[in-house]
């Protein structure tokens, strides 16, 4: 039994080193996510090609799926305007370089100068980089 302690006490020590990193990941993707989500209100074309991976694949509610450079010029024109984001029920999976994030989002917009409201389920993807973490996919729902 002596013999086996060592053994075991070094098992949980790296068990507890494991946990304390994926939370050290979840921060970094909280971090991340609310960064997509002030560029969005922003409409900061330099935030959202920073946060947006080159294959972003952006799927809409409606079904309509966008790449990088039409969300952010939508996102920037105004097309697609949010006023206001408020995110809820947020929650997070690290998997190694990857990351699922899933939340309710409740905003205010103004699309093309027409107020109106959006409540959705949101599934994003992250995945690290050198750079830190980037939106690799969105894909929304409408609420039932």
């Amino acid at each position: 039994m002596r013999r086996k302690l060592p053994f075991l006490l070094f098992i949980l020590a790296l068990m507890a080193n494991q946990a304390r990193s994926q939370s050290n990941q979840e921060k970094q993707v909280v971090k991340a996510v609310e960064k997509l989500r002030r560029a969005m209100v922003e409409g900061d074309r330099q935030a959202l090609e920073t946060i947006a991976d080159e294959k972003l694949s952006y799927g809409h509610s409606s079904g309509l799926v966008e790449n990088k450079s039409e969300f952010v010029e939508k996102i920037v024109t105004g097309k697609s305007d949010f006023v206001a984001i408020d995110l809820s029920d947020q929650v997070i999976t690290v998997s190694g370089k990857t990351a699922i994030v899933r939340h309710i989002l409740n905003a205010s917009t103004n699309d093309g100068g027409v107020a109106g409201t959006v409540k959705i389920k949101v599934l994003l993807v992250f995945q690290k980089s050198q750079t830190g973490w980037k939106l690799l996919a969105r894909q929304a729902v409408k609420l039932t």
